[in-house]
Formats: C-alpha cells, sequence, structure tokens
C-alpha cells in the first residue's frame, strides 16, 4: 500500500511499487490531465509537481511519490475556475492539438512557483525540455508571461 497527497487530498493505491506514477495516477485514481507521450522522460507531457519540483511521471516508480504531495493538472483549479496560468494558456490559444498543454502547465507552474516574475529567456529555459510538436512554443511562452504578469 503506497500513501501520498494528489491534489491536496490523501490518496492510497495497492498498485506496485515499481509501478510508473503515471500509469497509477491515470489507469488507478482516473486523472485525465497527466499524459503518456514518449515513455522515456523525453517529452515532458507527463509532466506532474512533486512537493514543489517538476517530475516526469512516466519515469517515477510509485514508490518515490510515498509519503510526499503530487499535483497535476486537475489540481491548479482555483475554485473549481481555471488557474491564471490555465486561463492564460486558454487566452493566448497556446495549446492547438493541446496533448503537450498539461506538461507545458505543470513545467511552467514549477517555474512560476520559484520564480513568480520569469525574463522570457526564464521561461524558455525552464519549458526547453517539454516538446510541442505543433509549434505553438511562443503562445505558450507568452501564456506563461501572462499568467507572470496578471499574478
Amino acid at each position: 500500500m503506497t500513501a501520498f497527497k494528489l491534489n491536496q487530498k490523501d490518496v492510497r493505491t495497492d498498485a506496485p511499487a515499481t509501478s510508473p506514477l503515471l500509469f497509477v495516477l491515470a489507469n488507478d485514481l482516473g486523472v485525465n490531465g497527466v499524459k503518456y507521450g514518449c515513455g522515456k522522460s523525453q517529452c515532458g507531457a507527463c509532466t506532474v509537481i512533486v512537493d514543489g519540483e517538476p517530475v516526469r511521471s512516466c519515469q517515477t516508480a510509485l514508490s518515490a511519490v510515498a509519503g510526499r504531495s503530487v499535483v497535476t493538472l486537475e489540481g491548479l483549479r482555483e475554485g473549481g475556475k481555471p488557474s491564471k496560468l490555465q486561463q492564460a494558456f486558454i487566452d493566448e490559444q497556446a495549446a492547438q492539438c493541446g496533448f503537450c498543454a498539461a506538461g507545458m502547465i505543470m513545467q511552467a507552474q514549477a517555474l512560476l512557483d520559484r520564480n513568480p516574475q520569469p525574463t522570457e529567456s526564464d521561461v524558455r529555459t525552464s519549458l526547453n525540455g517539454n516538446l510541442c510538436r505543433c509549434g505553438a512554443h511562443n503562445r505558450i511562452v507568452r501564456a506563461v508571461l501572462r499568467a507572470a504578469r496578471e499574478a
């Protein structure tokens, strides 16, 4: 049995401790925001925040989050509404196909949590490891900067 906080709620799962966190979140706990991209920790689609740090859930064993706090896209909502960052992604039309959006948002949220007023260079550096096949990177960067300005 592994216990941890998921989006500020205590959860327990009987999944094997060696299971990738991504599969436990999606298959066992019904989290839809986390996406399977490459399965090799190279694309960022599966990014979640664990104790304030962005991690790739496809390569993170369930045992690594025991007793820790995990935040997914669903956990960013504020009062049942999109967070400022999520709303900025909507306003800037920063998701073309939307597949990378959850990972991009989670990576960006971790950046904003530690640096509330990032420069464009900071944003680009932070998002460098997250891939967008649609080429929406410029809109994504604008969305992150917009969320920082509006915070």
